[in-house]
């Protein structure tokens, strides 16, 4: 099954959820980020937490959503937006018609202060992200 995660940035909560789709889906799972207006590069923060779970690296990259409505692009199974405004963008026609979710997540990006702060903010999402994965794997 191939899941697409899409927030608006593609820097943070998408990227942390494909990474744990696919260190945790084995075959069975395959999972894609992508956002409206990517950032251009995951968020460091983003980064180190993933290397802190000891989950690879490699091809997390920040890439527009519009990759996987092209021709030639993996299909999509299932479709699952991770954040409020790319909920409520308009997104491209996906081949193939995959179910649509959608996770409200808070941003942890978007938070202020120091490191600390920000550490506790992806871990935050991490815990958030969890369940709802091991739920998805069961399916």
């Amino acid at each position: 099954m191939n899941v697409l995660f899409l927030c608006t940035g593609n820097s943070a909560r998408s990227i942390l959820a494909e990474a744990m789709l696919n260190a945790r889906g084995r075959d069975r799972f395959h999972g894609f980020s992508a956002g409206s207006h990517p950032k251009g590069e995951p968020h460091p923060q983003a980064l180190a937490l993933l290397r802190a779970k000891g989950l690879p690296l490699a091809g997390l990259r920040s890439k527009s959503w519009d990759e996987f409505a092209l021709a030639g692009a993996p299909q999509m199974d299932r479709i699952i937006t991770v954040c409020d405004n790319a909920a409520g963008e308009t997104c491209p026609i996906w081949p193939g018609r995959p179910a649509i979710d959608h996770w409200s997540l808070p941003d942890p990006a978007a938070i202020g202060g120091g490191n600390a702060e920000r550490r506790a903010a992806f871990e935050a999402t991490w815990q958030a992200l969890e369940p709802r994965i091991a739920r998805l794997l069961e399916t």
